[in-house]
């Protein structure tokens, strides 16, 4: 019975099954499209305003955050990964045979011909710096190859699967990933999963200045004297965490070794034993703490230093990392000095820089 302000009443057309047409069809009438678009803007962090005058027609101001924008995207899987490419960023898409891009490979001076121009040929795995090769073996079906520039440098990427062209909604990484090289934002799809919006130009100049640099790091060493590399393991699910890890150790001299999961890096310890390992709780397969149990009860590996780093920092995790036997733990983002620190106290070896004192492409 309270007298509403007419904006207060103008709010219900936004509920569900609230409408102001006359009669209710198989389309229409409903009470569900401004519903729809309402929750919709709210989920971006946006409101929705309406101003109606009786006899002259209705405005409707929508207002979204600036950081928000929408842009369509080629969506292709490598290595496991899904990552997605702005459409605006190729300049063409190619399949290739295997048995072509094989010779590709083991010829390193032979580019790709198309249309009248050269590309170099590469793996997405070798652009992300993933260590990752592609698997060719068996392969008859042709492969999808990316055509994209940067700069006067044309490159062919090979990528493992097309999955098809999306519009998606661009959000920021935050501040935390401001650094890191090749990666201009992500997106949410429709089941959940996050997807890294890739930046090729970017990856393609630091894929350039890491050919150009490949000589200088390795002749350095030699003059290091008798200073013995950390190695150090990299366990956490995370592409984008593995990468900005990575980083940061090989800039201070170290050697890392990345396991995508629990599994792959107890597979990895049959092969090589590291200094020290730096692993994740929340992953596939094997979560962090199984991964610790079987350190600690497998007696060539028992002694590995082990720091925990995860984003779950509450009391009751800190303990039972601790009761495994996890000698540090760290919570997510990590401070780099404390790291530094940490891995050094464990293994008591100084991590010497690069040569250039600064970050590697």
């Amino acid at each position: 019975d309270d007298p509403l302000p007419d904006n207060d009443i103008l709010q219900f057309i936004l509920q569900s099954g609230v409408s102001t047409a006359q009669s209710i069809t198989e389309i229409s009438g409903r009470g569900v499209g401004l519903n729809v678009v309402n929750s919709e803007i709210k989920q971006l962090g946006g409101s929705i305003h309406i101003d109606s005058v009786k006899g002259s027609g209705t405005q409707f101001i929508i207002r979204l955050p600036f950081t928000v924008s929408v842009t369509r995207a080629l969506m292709t899987r490598t290595a496991g990964e899904q990552f997605a490419i702005p459409l605006n960023a190729i300049e063409g898409i190619v399949r290739v045979s295997p048995y072509e891009l094989q010779h590709f490979y083991q010829a390193d001076t032979a580019d790709f011909e198309y249309a009248g121009q050269s590309y170099q040929m590469c793996y997405m795995g070798s652009l992300l710096d993933t260590k990752q090769t592609p698997n060719l073996d068996g392969l008859t079906a042709p492969i999808p190859v990316i055509l994209a520039r940067s700069g006067d440098r044309a490159f062919a990427i090979q990528v493992d699967t097309i999955i098809g062209s999306h519009e998606i909604v661009v959000k920021p990484l935050g501040p935390q990933f401001m650094a890191v090289n090749g990666f201009s934002g992500a997106t949410i799809l429709g089941d959940g999963s996050v997807v890294v919006i890739l930046d090729l130009s970017s990856l393609i100049r630091g894929y350039q200045a890491n050919e150009d640099n490949l000589e200088t790091p390795l002749d350095s060493t030699k003059n290091r004297g008798t200073t013995t590399e950390t190695n150090v393991m990299v366990v956490d699910d995370s592409v984008t965490v593995r990468k900005v890890t990575s980083r940061l150790l090989s800039r201070n001299g170290m050697q890392v070794s990345l396991a995508k999961d629990g599994s792959d890096a107890i597979e990895q310890l049959y092969e090589k034993i590291p200094d020290i390992i730096l692993l994740d709780i929340e992953m596939p397969k094997m979560d962090g703490f199984e991964v610790a149990r079987v350190i600690r009860h497998t007696d060539s590996w028992k002694h590995i230093p082990i720091i925990m780093i995860t984003s779950r920092t509450g009391t009751k995790h800190k303990e039972k990392a601790l009761s495994i036997g996890v000698n540090q733990f760290l919570g997510k983002p990590f401070q780099e000095a404390d790291l530094l620190e940490s891995i050094q106290k464990l293994t008591h070896h100084t991590p010497s820089p690069s040569p250039e004192g600064r970050e590697p492409h």
